[in-house]
């Protein structure tokens, strides 16, 4: 979809240079950026299941030290030295 916006002047010029440097072209660039931004102000319900899954992270703590700990002692018990 072709589609003509203003952009300051600035910004054009700083866009120009990170197309350069990421060797995009200038459709690239501003397509990159407009999914990100899209993709930023996503729907609130994809927002409140990331919220829910951390929410319930924090509360169950963490536990990988203890899970890691173990793992590793049953290797270790495996292994001859």
């Amino acid at each position: 979809m072709k589609v003509a916006v203003s952009i300051p002047d600035p910004i054009f010029a700083e866009a120009e240079g990170l197309a350069k440097r990421l060797k995009l072209s200038r459709s690239g660039i501003y397509a990159r950026a407009l999914d990100a931004f899209v993709a930023s102000h996503a729907d609130a319900g994809s927002k409140a299941v990331t919220d829910a899954m951390n929410a319930a992270v924090e509360r169950a703590g963490d536990q990988s030290e203890s899970f890691n700990r173990e793992a590793a002692r049953r290797v270790f018990a495996q292994t001859e030295w």
